[in-house]
């Protein structure tokens, strides 16, 4: 079995090649060539196949959106679990008060650093800058 890479700020997105190099490609050419198409031999069926272009376009973003809400759900509940358990009064009073996006980038930070983030992300970190804040990163390679 391969090796994971070590997961840091600069390689923790997720690439899917198919469906980044190959269907959203192919749907964004499918829509263009439609449209030209339209342009070109003007009709209902013409128009039809742009419709469901646009559908089959739209399908394919909700395909993906969809399930990274839910993973966006699951990490809010892991890290309240989480913080519940690491965090000391009265840090662990305001969990709470975290948005979704601070979660997210929480998930990231260690056990060690966790606390000290919690504190800055309360003052109003962005997700981004918490990610960039943490220095002992904590890998999640089940992503989808």
């Amino acid at each position: 079995m391969a090796e994971r890479v070590h997961q840091t700020l600069a390689n923790h997105t997720r690439l899917d090649p198919a469906y980044h190099l190959f269907l959203l490609p192919v749907a964004a050419v499918n829509l263009g060539v439609t449209i030209w198409n339209l342009i070109k031999t003007p009709g209902m069926g013409a128009a039809w196949y742009v419709v469901l272009a646009i559908a089959a376009a739209i399908a394919l973003l909700k395909i993906r959106l969809y399930p990274l809400k839910v993973q966006d759900r699951v990490i809010r509940l892991e890290e309240r679990l989480r913080l519940s358990q690491l965090l000391a009064e009265p840090l662990r009073s305001r969990i709470g008060d975290l948005t979704e996006a601070q979660f997210i980038g929480l998930r990231f930070a260690s056990d060690a650093e966790v606390a000290p983030l919690v504190e800055k992300a309360l003052s109003g970190m962005t997700r981004g800058e918490i990610k960039k804040a943490i220095s002992n990163w904590r890998p999640d390679y089940f992503r989808v």
